[in-house]
């Protein structure tokens, strides 16, 4: 964290918090602590009511520099090394800034930790990640009891053609997949995620594609029709899925809850149907 003053000197922490991207103004009102809340990006869609009750002061490249200086938050947090020039401009105008990266399931839980114990509430925090976790295990232990896993491709954009970042990757194990490009998964980039050739996902056989576009609708019928796909298992057996990626791509709560839930969700009505045809 770069500071030109210390939050930490202030009883409870920092009260006066801009949230760049959505998933830390999500934790934050989950531990009851939206009242530190001063300014969110315009992006947030969870929780809904965060959209009426704080002013959107950012994008998630950019942000209103002016309009979040002058709301005088003792701390700015955001999200990613893609907001490296925004944080920039935001600590040469004198604000305290702290940008995580967290990439893998793990790195989530440890920025959930970090972020309740900056606002003093690790107590709630610990409740809630302890059921968090509880689920995932019910989750998994759902999914070994299937003759065999799905084989799923997940992309995450259609062109250039990326695939799931770690953390959806991992989603998708717990959920009972197996994730055809997992070896790409553990590329922090997106670069480095890039499925160049567009006959890889085919030659991999996934029974299952779910589709999620940064922001803009998935369409499955364009998928379907992509050359040499016609005989993939999920298009011959019409398992394309969408999950809209304000539910599974932001390392947050909404990933680990929803995003997670609706995985187990496609994965079991797949292996119902397994079931069934045999």
């Amino acid at each position: 964290m770069h500071a030109n003053t210390n939050t930490s000197s202030s009883p409870g922490g920092p009260r006066r918090i801009v949230c760049l991207t959505e998933e830390t103004t999500e934790w934050l009102y989950l531990l009851g602590e939206e009242h530190r809340i001063v300014g969110i990006s315009g992006y947030t869609v969870r929780p809904r009511r965060a959209r009426d009750e704080k002013p959107r002061v950012s994008a998630f490249l950019d942000g209103k520099i002016d309009k979040i200086v002058a709301l005088e938050p003792d701390l700015v947090i955001g999200f990613s090394d893609m907001q490296a020039a925004l944080a920039d401009k935001l600590i040469r105008a004198g604000l305290n800034v702290l940008i995580t990266n967290q990439r893998s399931l793990a790195e989530i839980f440890a920025t959930l930790r970090l972020v309740a114990g900056l606002v003093q509430a690790g107590d709630r925090a610990e409740a809630w990640i302890a059921a968090c976790g509880a689920r995932h295990a019910e989750i998994a232990a759902a999914s070994r009891a299937w003759p065999r896993r799905p084989r799923v491709y997940f992309e995450e954009w259609d062109d250039p053609m990326i695939s799931a970042i770690r953390w959806v990757s991992e989603l998708i194990e717990v959920a009972g997949g197996v994730d055809v490009f997992a070896e790409l998964g553990l590329q922090r980039a997106g670069k480095d995620r890039v499925i160049a050739d567009a006959a890889e996902p085919p030659r991999r056989a996934p029974d299952i594609i779910v589709g999620s576009w940064c922001g803009k609708k998935f369409r499955a019928e364009n998928v379907a029709a992509r050359p040499g796909w016609q005989d993939v298992p999920a298009v011959v057996q019409g398992g394309l899925h969408e999950i809209k990626s304000c539910d599974i791509l932001q390392p947050g709560p909404a990933a680990l809850t929803d995003g997670v839930e609706q995985l187990h969700r496609i994965f079991a009505r797949w292996a119902a149907a397994q079931t069934a045809s045999t």
